[in-house]
């Protein structure tokens, strides 16, 4: 048996997902997370083979939250649940481990094939996210917002991509943990962004993760 941690912040979609998945043979919901924190204390304490998580619901520390959930189980598979199919961005969370990437708007059948897909081992992409995908046109360089970020801001940029916590920029750049938060919220302003999740879609957007996930 599958067993299946739902992470959402709705309870209407949890309730509805929870009822649709239990009804299947080989899957069955064991536990339900209403945060990012308490997503990562139940993914250890309920044993849980896959966490269903919406990057919505973690806001600016879904790449932190999916690296800790990782770092916690070594059975865990993360699909990760977004109501946006034209804005979710997998690159950094794909190099962190993340298997599957599915929109709210995919049909239940598509969720359980995922489930399943990424037991396997294998990564999944719903439909609907591989079309927008695939038929993004990455603006010209020359006029990436990322150009008026200074070194040290475009340096926290990629370690933020790459899936370091604050206290691991804090060690790697050999500041303070209140100076690299000084850092990242003045790129944020500069940006015109409000937290990690738009500033990776916005890296994907403009082709930044040539350069910033090496």
């Amino acid at each position: 048996m599958i067993k299946v941690l739902l992470a959402d912040d709705h309870e209407l979609v949890r309730t509805g997902i929870e009822v649709l998945l239990n009804a299947c043979e080989d899957i069955t919901v064991v536990g339900i997370a209403k945060s990012g924190e308490e997503t990562i204390e139940k993914v250890s304490a309920l044993l849980v083979d896959v966490v269903l998580v919406d990057i919505d619901m973690l806001g600016s520390g879904a790449i932190e939250v999916c690296s800790q959930i990782l770092q916690h189980s070594t059975q865990a598979k993360i699909i990760v649940v977004s109501a946006n199919n034209d804005s979710l961005i997998p690159p950094p969370l794909f190099k962190l481990g993340v298997l599957g990437f599915i929109s709210k708007d995919s049909p239940i059948e598509e969720m359980i094939k995922a489930i399943r897909k990424v037991i396997a081992g294998d990564h999944y992409l719903s439909v609907d996210i591989v079309y927008n995908l695939a038929s993004r046109k990455p603006q010209d360089y020359y006029d990436s917002p990322f150009l008026k970020l200074s070194r040290r801001e475009a340096e926290v940029v990629t370690l933020i991509l790459q899936g370091k916590s604050i206290k691991e920029m804090s060690d790697l750049l050999i500041l303070s943990d209140k100076t690299v938060n000084t850092y990242r919220y003045r790129l944020y302003d500069k940006l015109k962004i409000k937290n990690d999740v738009e500033l990776t879609r916005l890296a994907y957007k403009v082709g930044y993760f040539e350069t910033a996930l090496i």
